[in-house]
């Protein structure tokens, strides 16, 4: 599921690289569409220009969207990998054994002796 979300958080943000490029700016910006009919003739500029400025905001706004969805997703994941290596740590980590107390000598054992030869 995340991977197709970020498939289609891909193609918005191609998309709305692709939709401000397309409008035409105060300055002229990049200019596609002449300066009659915008868009090959479809609607009047300012129709063009609307009609871009409303999907430019659809775009950005499930942009936004999945932005939001990516990071709950991506922290939900960090949530159950830190649960997971704490229940691995648990499982690896070596059980505390408790041996018997000898008693120890009461007496230290003589050292033992080597002959001297000469």
């Amino acid at each position: 599921m995340e991977n197709v979300i970020l498939v289609i958080h891909l193609f918005l943000a191609l998309s709305i690289i692709g939709l401000v490029l397309l409008q035409r700016s105060e300055g002229g910006g990049l200019g596609i569409g002449g300066g009659g009919g915008g868009l090959g003739g479809l609607s009047t500029p300012q129709g063009t220009a609307n009609m871009l400025t409303k999907a430019t905001a659809y775009c950005a706004a499930a942009f936004f969207c999945t932005s939001l969805t990516l990071g709950v997703l991506a922290s939900q994941a960090s949530r159950e990998r830190a649960g997971l290596a704490a229940a691995l740590e648990a499982a690896n980590a070596p059980a505390a054994i408790e041996a018997p107390l000898e008693d120890a000598p009461e007496t230290p054992a003589e050292p033992p002796t080597v002959p001297i030869t000469e």
